[in-house]
């Protein structure tokens, strides 16, 4: 789309968690390092919230790229609405039991205790991650805790690290969950960026994406993206996409505050004035278009020519009447 007009390899602003695009910033690097220690550790539950748009699934991945395979044995349970016979096969196939679609419940409930015991002879941790743990049924979550009495004399087999949206606490605070809540160790709740924070954010994604120039967004637009956006990660992607979008569209490299504003107005779930009235429908393509109809207008005017002598008589009948 843009990606040559701004001198980029690809895009800056996907929403797809890409660890490449991880920016260091001291609350993500000070979560990533408390799971590293604490699974080191060899600590049984972890839990990392943050609400929605603020990189917990990007966290998860990183954290799954950063641990080392010779010493862990790892487990990724993405969609966790599972019953709790599901929630044991699939952690069954991540261990890579061959026989686990086929295993009874008590049969494969042993089957992943002796695979955990190899895996300790070993030398080796397993850790489970739960991506969207809010959303693990309750019967599920009860599951997950009875995995967790698997352990040796000296360590657990299993270690745990949820991730979750704010609601995870509200399932927690539950009182038939109280022996699980004693059992988390850490816990880390991931905040919404703030002031230079989201200019090096920017920065930093522009520059993975290849650009290499003057910053693009002038304070005004920086001051209005991070009010618009209450400095969550998702939502900065989305306006500074469409922000460069109204950019390539108006042929201005340059992103100014009334191009974020429109962006805005195009977005649901920003906040403020920003987003109360839209000045037209489709306010940030408009822009696009109108580059595009410049590039295309050969064939956009082959595409309109079956309308234009409706148009025309139209007008000329218009005429006659006013004359009469």
């Amino acid at each position: 789309m843009y990606q040559a007009f701004y001198g980029l390899r690809e895009m800056p602003f996907s929403l797809t968690p890409n660890t490449e695009f991880m920016v260091r910033l001291p609350g993500h690097q000070e979560c990533l390092n408390l799971l590293l220690v604490a699974l080191e550790q060899g600590e049984g539950f972890i839990k990392i919230s943050g609400e929605v748009g603020t990189g917990k699934t990007l966290l998860c991945r990183a954290l799954l790229n950063s641990l080392d395979a010779e010493r862990f044995q790892l487990a990724y349970v993405p969609n966790p609405c599972l019953t709790p016979e599901g929630l044991r096969r699939a952690v069954a196939r991540e261990l890579r039991l061959v026989e686990a679609d086929s295993l009874g419940e008590i049969a494969l409930l042993e089957a992943i205790n002796q695979k955990l015991i190899e895996l300790a002879h070993a030398g080796r941790s397993c850790v489970l991650l739960i991506d969207e743990a809010q959303a693990l049924p309750d019967d599920t979550l009860e599951a997950l805790r009875l995995l967790t009495n698997l352990e040796t004399e000296r360590s657990k087999l299993l270690q745990v690290v949820l991730f979750g949206q704010p609601e995870l606490d509200d399932v927690l605070g539950q009182e038939r969950f109280r022996q699980l809540r004693q059992r988390i160790t850490f816990s880390y709740r991931l905040k919404q960026l703030e002031g230079e924070q989201i200019e090096r954010y920017l920065n930093h994604r522009l520059s993975v994406a290849g650009y290499n120039g003057p910053a693009l967004f002038e304070r005004a637009a920086l001051r209005l993206l991070a009010q618009g956006t209450r400095g969550v990660p998702r939502l900065i992607n989305i306006v500074a996409h469409k922000a460069l979008m109204v950019g390539f569209g108006k042929g201005q490299r340059r992103i100014p505050r009334s191009f974020v504003q429109r962006a805005l107005d195009d977005t649901e779930g920003v906040q403020g004035p920003a987003n109360a009235q839209p000045r037209w429908p489709w306010g940030v393509a408009a822009g696009l278009v109108v580059a595009l109809t410049l590039w295309q207008a050969p064939a956009l005017l082959n595409w309109l020519q079956p309308w234009l002598p409706t148009v025309a008589n139209a007008e000329q009948g218009g005429g006659d009447e006013s004359g009469q």
